[in-house]
């Protein structure tokens, strides 16, 4: 990193002086603006948080009925210490967002977490053009190139028929913040009905109450016991899998959807049944062209394939380096730290879907 910087990494995460704020910390600090209510990216603890007017019920849900939020419309900008800052859609889940900072001429750009395929529960995302960007590379390889999203959604519903009319339940496995929301989108409720563990349920009440589309689910906690669960689809986090919570749907097939299902030995190792590629993040085809399409000159590279993107960036004649940061991307510390966080609150509250 450069001294004049518009920002910097810290002990508490990426801090913009000119500002006084930090954007996406991971310890408390007294001003964040906040790309996503991911656990990697929105910390519990801080004085004040900025996030967008879409994420702004899905951050307060995670950071808690106490926590000061405050919400930008994409677009709009204010001023904070002498930087102009402003909120751009990411795609990545409800409220996702680019950071964009202006000072003193020069605009940053920090991409949080991205996808460049646009979804049903989210803003699709804009590129925004900047002198630097600061982008994810969860998966900045070659190898990963994501398969149409409708083909996708197509497997999954097929799957789940089959299982239907074997007898069985099926047990969806994806992050309980987004990516449990994408799925449900896409799932035919004429199939069959559709539960969901209480993590999940929690935040489908947030995202219908910011206007997205989903099929009736039920809270499974919320069951009679001794019910049958046979042609049932059950969505939960990766964090349920191989639990007595979900050996309680036996008979039942189980499947995951997730980035990583490119490489079939991840399936094999989890021992499921079906893997389904489907991931929030961008993959290497869009990863590049967001970069281009940017404009930027220079190219922070974090959390993910950071070395192989930089390497690739600098034969393009980009300036570019690895920014050392604590976000994760798509991993199953972020899916167990959701899953405890909202299960036992969500246990106690939830109701069963009329």
């Amino acid at each position: 990193m450069k001294p004049d910087d518009l920002l910097r990494p810290t002990d508490l995460g990426l801090y913009c002086e000119a500002g006084d704020f930090y954007v996406d910390p991971w310890r408390p600090v007294p001003r964040a603006v906040v790309t996503h209510a991911h656990a990697d990216h929105a910390c519990w603890g801080c004085g004040r948080y900025l996030t967008s007017a879409e994420g702004a019920g899905v951050l307060q849900i995670r950071m808690g009925r106490d926590a000061v939020v405050d919400a930008l419309p994409y677009g709009e900008s204010i001023t904070i210490g002498g930087v102009r800052v402003s909120l751009h859609p990411a795609g990545h889940i409800l409220g996702s967002s680019q950071v964009r900072l202006e000072h003193r001429g020069e605009v940053w750009a920090v991409s949080g977490d991205y996808k460049v395929e646009p979804d049903a529960t989210c803003t699709p995302f804009e590129p925004v053009r900047c002198d630097v960007f600061v982008t994810e590379s969860t998966f900045g390889l070659p190898i990963y190139r994501w398969p149409s999203q409708q083909a996708v959604f197509d497997e999954i519903n097929a799957w789940w028929r089959a299982n239907r009319d074997a007898g069985k339940a099926s047990l969806l496995l994806g992050y309980a913040l987004g990516k449990s929301q994408r799925l449900q989108s896409a799932l035919d409720p004429e199939i069959g009905p559709i539960y969901t563990h209480g993590a999940v349920e929690k935040l489908n009440r947030a995202y219908r109450d910011g206007g997205v589309a989903l099929p009736p689910t039920a809270y499974a906690g919320a069951a009679v016991k001794g019910k049958s669960w046979a042609g049932a689809m059950i969505v939960a986090p990766p964090s349920a899998h191989g639990t007595p919570w979900a050996r309680k749907f036996a008979p039942l097939s189980t499947g995951i959807a997730s980035g990583w299902m490119t490489i079939r030995g991840t399936r094999r190792r989890k021992a499921l049944d079906r893997g389904f590629v489907l991931s929030d993040h961008v993959d290497w085809p869009g990863l590049m062209g967001s970069i281009e399409a940017t404009g930027a000159s220079r190219v922070l590279v974090t959390h993910g394939y950071t070395s192989v993107v930089v390497r690739h960036l600098r034969e393009q004649g980009l300036e570019a380096e690895v920014l050392a940061t604590r976000y994760e991307g798509e991993g199953d510390a972020q899916d167990r730290a959701e899953a405890e966080e909202l299960e036992a609150e969500a246990a106690a509250e939830v109701q069963e879907a009329p």
